[in-house]
């Protein structure tokens, strides 16, 4: 790509996430805050009616709503459908004015810290990260590239697209730290592209950490579907934390420890994540990887 021309910043994909929504409301009431001089930037409340309720969602998860056969599929018609079909010709291929580039804001329950999640590792996506690595060397970057998941997520409809996870925060509770740290994540992005466009980019360190998705676990369940057991005290919080083979990873009601019996060492990340209960998801198991830029 030869410059950026449009970016857009999205907050309230899900409504009780009111980290993004916040940042939104303040970009809109002080627009220069976002505002470069190479490219256009807009900014989206993506899922007002779900923000409004403090809710998730209305009727499905919008971030699960975009993949191309569903946008053009005109039966659909639940609030999430008709919202993402809104948004797609606002922002996507289609539409007059396609944004180059989608900053999804999001927040977790999880311990996740500061999360880049990067669904392809080309050489944009991976210098961009390597750079806000660099800036802010606690920042992690998770990659989906072999979660086998469809491009059905907001950010999927632009060129590039990057979301933000920001954690611990609970659902629908504002924390000023994470707040100020994750309009500062924007403010470096929107540097870069910048400095991008112009040609002026520096990799001080060309090597970047990441954590590339391996497999999804639920949570050890009976026959009826209920959950038998909650995350181990060892593991909780421990996000990008090595786990070993025979670490304690989930603790029965009954006291009993159930360990992690794979054969590698792995990383987990979105440990607990609330949200993440009714995709029966405990936890997301990555393996830790260097790259060279």
């Amino acid at each position: 790509m030869s410059t950026v021309k449009r970016v857009a910043i999205v907050g309230g994909t899900h409504g009780n996430e009111r980290t993004g929504v916040q940042l939104i409301k303040k970009f809109e009431l002080c627009p220069d805050y976002v505002r470069r001089s190479s490219f256009s930037t807009q900014v989206l409340l993506a899922n007002p009616q779900a923000v409004a309720a403090g809710l998730r969602y209305i009727d499905r998860d919008l971030n699960r709503s975009f993949e191309r056969d569903r946008l053009q599929n005109q039966t659909l018609t639940s609030y999430e459908d008709r919202r993402a079909k809104e948004i797609s010709q606002v922002l996507g291929s289609d539409s007059s004015a396609p944004v180059d580039v989608i900053l999804d804001m999001h927040s977790t329950t999880s311990n996740s810290g500061l999360t880049l999640i990067i669904d392809e590792e080309n050489v944009f996506t991976l210098q961009l990260a390597t750079y806000l690595q660099q800036i802010h060397s606690s920042v992690k970057i998770y990659s989906t590239s072999c979660s086998g998941r469809k491009q059905d997520a907001l950010r999927s409809i632009a060129r590039f697209g990057f979301c933000l996870e920001i954690g611990p925060v609970a659902q629908n509770v504002l924390n000023a730290d994470l707040f100020q740290k994750t309009e500062t994540l924007i403010h470096i992005i929107l540097d870069y592209l910048e400095q991008y466009n112009r040609n002026e980019v520096t990799l001080l360190d060309r090597s970047l950490t990441l954590y590339r998705y391996l497999e999804a676990i639920d949570y050890p369940r009976n026959e009826y579907g209920e959950i038998q057991a909650m995350i181990h005290p060892q593991l909780q919080f421990n996000d990008y934390e090595a786990l070993h083979p025979g670490d304690a990873m989930f603790l029965t009601f009954e006291g009993e420890t159930i360990s992690y019996s794979g054969t590698s060492v792995v990383y987990p990340v979105f440990i607990n994540e609330a949200a993440y209960y009714e995709k029966g998801i405990a936890m997301c198991l990555t393996k830790k990887a260097q790259v060279i830029v």
